[in-house]
């Protein structure tokens, strides 16, 4: 696998699209920093890292809208991949969907959103879109 991002993202919106509860996936520290950070902002309802294999696993509970079904992602974009990584300064971080969406880069204090990243006035490699 030359790109375990865009299949941990492929994984999350193959879930969504199938209206699954729990979507399961092998972990790695970075897997494991991406559903932490879509956990505290709300993306996902809970998550859990299993270590009962050498590389343990990621079981991610989706969050659904009860009235009308719908995911609490809509979109999940990978914007920095392995041919062309995309990094950005702490001045021209992007805003997606004017700051309703978020964008989730990894700097040098971790894997963290656009808005923290403008807060530590930090830059860094923007991993993904997330709206």
């Amino acid at each position: 696998m030359t790109d375990p991002i865009a299949d941990y993202l492929t994984r999350l919106r193959n879930a969504i699209k199938a209206k699954h509860r729990i979507v399961e996936m092998p972990a790695s520290n970075l897997k494991k920093e991406l559903t932490k950070v879509l956990h505290e902002k709300g993306y996902i309802q809970n998550y859990k890292f299993d270590n009962n294999t050498v590389q343990g696993t990621i079981k991610i509970a989706l969050k659904y809208n009860p009235l009308s079904k719908q995911s609490a992602i809509v979109k999940l974009e990978r914007i920095s991949k392995p041919g062309l990584r995309k990094y950005t300064g702490a001045e021209e971080l992007p805003r997606v969907l004017n700051g309703l969406g978020i964008a989730i880069l990894s700097t040098s204090k971790g894997v963290i959103t656009d808005k923290e990243a403008r807060q530590l006035n930090i830059g860094g490699e923007v991993l993904c879109y997330v709206y």
